[in-house]
């Protein structure tokens, strides 16, 4: 079981810092100013006139990839972009609507320049320190990291409650 970041939909204001927090997380070298264009979060605030609620990878594995450009690393579900062909077979299989496929300026070739479409997804902000943006900087702490040990201690919560007749606390 990989880790993954969990939304709580009544805790979520719709602030959408998460989804600034993400791109800044992952600039890399790529200079400011930001345009629409290149403005692409791995994740994405869904808003309707009574809840806001982040949409996030849950980083199911063995996600469909006939370039095998989705692969597991350290807990969560990797994109090797180099292998992208932005097929869209991952966002199609998707149950949680977090995967997208963007199209991104791509290579020059003889003068030429080749827009390139590739998967984008929550990555967990791989490699940065201090773990994923997006729940560092929620102002109403509304998303969570759950690791594989979360997820046992939920349950085991769970199975102690159903032992006692305790009527269950949906999360």
């Amino acid at each position: 079981m990989n880790q993954f970041v969990i939304a709580d939909m009544k805790q979520c204001i719709g602030c959408r810092t998460c989804e600034i927090a993400c791109v800044m997380a992952h600039l890399g070298d790529n200079p400011l100013p930001m345009t629409a264009e290149n403005f692409n979060p791995r994740l994405r605030v869904m808003k309707t006139l009574s809840v806001s609620v982040p949409m996030l990878c849950r980083q199911c594995e063995n996600a469909p990839c006939p370039n095998e450009a989705i692969y597991n690393q350290d807990g969560s579900v990797q994109v090797l972009q180099s292998r992208c062909i932005g097929c869209k077979s991952c966002m199609v299989a998707c149950p949680y609507g977090a995967m997208e496929v963007v199209v991104n300026q791509g290579y020059v070739s003889n003068g030429v320049a080749y827009q390139r479409a590739q998967a984008n997804k929550c990555d967990l902000c791989q490699g940065r320190e201090a773990g994923p943006a997006c729940v560092e900087v929620c102002p109403t702490a509304a998303l969570t990291l759950i690791r594989p040990v979360d997820l046992q201690a939920m349950q085991l919560e769970k199975q102690q409650r159903a032992a006692r007749g305790s009527a269950p606390n949906l999360r």
